[in-house]
């Protein structure tokens, strides 16, 4: 009767043991899924809050530049008026007025009418690769001698041409590369025996450039 007492006893440990032992594996189990459960969370919510963060920085940049732009372009306007010699066809046209104006060869005894323009200011004159806003040139040259000169390039696919009109007059214009640190558009008239070009070196005053041609004038 005893032994089969203390046998009982012994199994009755046993199995509270097991019990035990199962529990504790079964605490610690749900601990470290616990544990995991709470980094993956926060792993996961800081993943979300840096995106969320990144996307809020794009969109206040975008509406900086957007509204910068905007600022920038009223400040252009409005716009002041260019007006060339009078024995030269008195060329005139709008641009912005951040722009400034310095006139190189004023054709006050003859030759080549060069004026160039640039924002603030107009970078030192000199070297065919240097990149202003506008050039104006009014020469004594032939119109389609003038246009020759492109033709290579048109040829090749650097420059686009097309037809353009001012005052009652069609003249040609020229958008691409003209050379390799050129990139920009042009736009050809002949007045009387002379031939007006007008030049924007960089994309980025494409905008500006295609407003300015819309207001050019001259008299024939």
């Amino acid at each position: 009767m005893i032994q089969i007492k203390r046998s009982n006893e012994i199994g009755s440990i046993d199995n509270w043991m097991i019990a035990t032992i199962g529990l504790i594996v079964l605490s610690v189990g749900l601990a470290i899924f616990g544990i995991w459960s709470f980094t993956n969370y926060n792993d996961q919510k800081t993943d979300v809050d840096s995106k969320i963060s990144d996307a809020v920085a794009v969109a206040k940049k975008a509406q900086a530049d957007a509204d910068e732009a905007k600022f920038a372009q009223r400040e252009k306007e409005p716009g002041r008026e260019f007006v060339g010699p009078d024995d030269y066809g008195q060329v005139t046209f709008n641009y912005p007025k951040t722009w400034s104006v310095y006139v190189d060869k004023d054709a006050s005894s003859g030759g080549a009418y060069e004026a160039y323009m640039n924002p603030v200011s107009v970078p030192v004159i000199g070297g065919t690769q240097q990149i202003y806003a506008l050039r104006v040139a009014i020469d004594q040259q032939d119109y389609d001698a003038v246009l020759a000169g492109f033709n290579p390039l048109v040829a090749d696919g650097a420059l686009k041409s097309s037809s353009v009109s001012a005052s009652g007059t069609t003249g040609t214009r020229l958008d691409g590369a003209f050379s390799a640190d050129i990139h920009g558009s042009m736009v050809i008239f002949k007045i009387r025996d002379k031939v007006l070009t007008i030049r924007t070196d960089a994309e980025t005053f494409k905008a500006d450039f295609n407003a300015l041609i819309a207001t050019i004038k001259f008299n024939q």
